[in-house]
């Protein structure tokens, strides 16, 4: 007679164990094992009734509970042979098998069978993203020593670049972000009338760009970083912060290129009708007809100091603004021959003083830099052969000032001046930008608003390079790039979905769930691995994100 554990697994993929008290019958020749008593899921089993049950046997044997097997499993003698957490990847693990993820990988895979569990290696390298980011080698090593996952007890560098390498297909990794943002966009009941785009860029830490035709090229750095060679990133996001989808392109694209990817990208999946929200540097005349297409509509931002005549008479066109927040006005305008497309002038009085200031503070800088470089230029004396006199030296300098040579002009006869007029235009622009849409029926403060959740999309971005540490990037062909961007983009998604269920920032959340340990105790009886009490704050988290608790008792391993 012993005690066993059975398992099944539910469609879902979850593992449900059941403990069951059985003794062995010899059938026909055949050992068999009948069960006599089974007390049930594991995980909801009262690990009490059976420390009573063998505290009554040892009774009726006559065994002192000091010297019993079972003292062994619940008494002093028990000795703490490991402790690794496991509150934060349950909770994403959690999430992954909610939102349908690990569906969604498994139908890429189709009829193809490996050694390894693909699902659970691919799923281990997000988990590692979101909770403590690091080398594919070192993220392995993480997985088998650091952290408890369920169904992947162990992991090394090359199931890492081989489950990696099932995402390599442009196409496999469309697919995915497909099925599994229809599974979010059903579960969180997501608007999706309304998609945020940006890019960004990315940069390797090397001093050479690839030969011609390669990806990791050299361009215009978000990260000022022109020096090193890079690639370009767009992402995709709902107005409440959700990623919808990502793209990966070669480093010298620019965005006026990308937009029409992006348009047919999405408009196979059959959204429905969508307003595209992008920001100034997509907005060419070809990228706005080009989001028209297939009855879309955008939201754009629109330059306001490029000489556009049009842009001109929206800015001279008078009107009353209204007040939509405290620190935002807006004003609709429509001109006559352009009936489909309306511009928006959003105001914040903030950033108006904030701009009026700091332009004062300059042209009186200017003002005292032209001054000194009057003063030397009086008092100049010849200078010698080759050398320049200290006064053009300043004039030089502050011609190639970043911050004051918008301020100044040159004359006729070389001389530096104030610029009056650029200084009264630029007066007339102080916190104001603008905004076009071909929507002709959102009003003007849900078109400044929109616009305004733009910032979402850097958000994500912002947290895709600290949070998730996209950077720096160790790998060099095209393929395993685009993988570990998918990867970071798999992570950010379950990072916003946890903190939109909880209300609570990512760092908090994983702080909290970090606390729950799974902790090994050994004695003379065997081993029993046990999950730390949840308290109140991490039991909500939980609750608040669908996620079922994590069992008590995972496994008992009797001697």
């Amino acid at each position: 007679m012993y005690l066993r554990t059975t398992q099944r697994k539910n469609k879902d993929g979850s593992i449900v164990r059941y403990v069951q008290v059985a003794h062995n019958r010899r059938v026909d020749g055949v050992t068999q094992a009948e069960v006599l008593i089974n007390f049930g899921r594991e995980d909801q089993l009262d690990r009490n009734q059976l420390v009573r049950l063998v505290a009554s046997i040892n009774r009726y044997l006559g065994t002192s509970e000091s010297a019993s097997g079972a003292s062994g499993l619940a008494g002093e003698p028990l000795r703490v042979t490991a402790s690794r957490p496991l509150g934060v990847a349950w909770l994403l693990d959690g999430l992954w098998h909610r939102l349908g993820i690990n569906q969604a990988i498994a139908a890429q895979l189709g009829s193809r069978r490996f050694t390894t569990d693909i699902e659970r290696v691919l799923f281990g390298l997000v988990a590692n993203r979101a909770i403590n980011p690091m080398s594919k080698l070192s993220a392995a090593e993480w997985v088998t020593n650091d952290v408890v996952i369920s169904g992947l007890e162990f992991m090394d560098e090359d199931q890492a670049y081989r489950a990696m390498d099932v995402l390599v297909d442009a196409d496999a990794q469309a697919k995915v972000q497909e099925s599994v943002f229809f599974s979010v966009a059903d579960l969180l009941n997501l608007e999706v009338d309304v998609l945020l785009f940006d890019t960004t860029s990315t940069y390797w830490e090397r001093d050479m760009e690839e030969p011609e035709g390669g990806f990791r090229l050299y361009g215009h750095s978000k990260d000022h970083r022109d020096d090193l060679p890079q690639i370009v990133i767009g992402l995709a996001v709902t107005k409440e912060g959700i990623p919808v989808r990502c793209w990966c392109w070669p480093g010298n694209t620019s965005d006026m290129e990308v937009l029409p990817e992006v348009k047919d990208g999405m408009r196979a999946w059959h959204l429905g009708r969508v307003i595209t929200v992008i920001d100034r540097g997509f907005s060419s005349e070809d990228n706005l007809e080009y989001l028209l297409r297939a009855g879309g509509h955008y939201i754009a931002g629109d330059k306001m100091r490029d000489g556009s005549p049009l842009v001109g008479q929206v800015l001279s066109c008078p009107g009353r603004y209204q007040q939509v927040r405290d620190n935002l006005m807006v004003k609709e305008v429509r001109l006559n021959q352009v009936p489909d497309r309306r511009w928006i002038i959003c105001v914040n009085p903030f950033e108006a003083e904030l701009s009026r200031n700091r332009r004062e503070q300059q042209v009186e800088a200017v003002k005292a830099e032209l001054e000194r470089i009057r003063v030397m230029r009086q008092a100049a004396t010849k200078p010698k052969k080759g050398e320049q006199p200290a006064h053009v030296k300043a004039e030089c300098a502050l011609r190639q000032h970043r911050g004051l040579s918008r301020w100044v002009k040159q004359l006729p006869s070389g001389r530096l001046a104030l610029d009056t007029v650029k200084i009264k235009a630029e007066t007339r622009l102080d916190g104001k930008y603008l905004l076009t849409t071909s929507d002709l029926h959102l009003s003007a403060e849900d078109v400044a608003l929109g616009y305004k959740n733009l910032l979402e999309a850097e958000r994500g971005f912002r947290d895709m390079k600290s949070t998730l540490e996209l950077r720096p990037v160790f790998h060099r062909l095209e393929p395993r790039i685009r993988a570990h961007v998918l990867l970071c983009w798999l992570a950010l998604l379950l990072v916003r979905v946890a903190e939109r269920a909880t209300g609570m920032t990512w760092n908090r959340i994983s702080t909290e769930m970090g606390r729950v340990h799974s902790v090994t105790l050994t004695g003379e009886a065997g081993t029993v691995v046990h999950t730390t009490e949840l308290n109140t704050i991490q039991s909500g988290i939980l609750q608040a994100c669908k996620v079922p608790r994590p069992p008590v008792v995972t496994t008992i391993s009797p001697n």
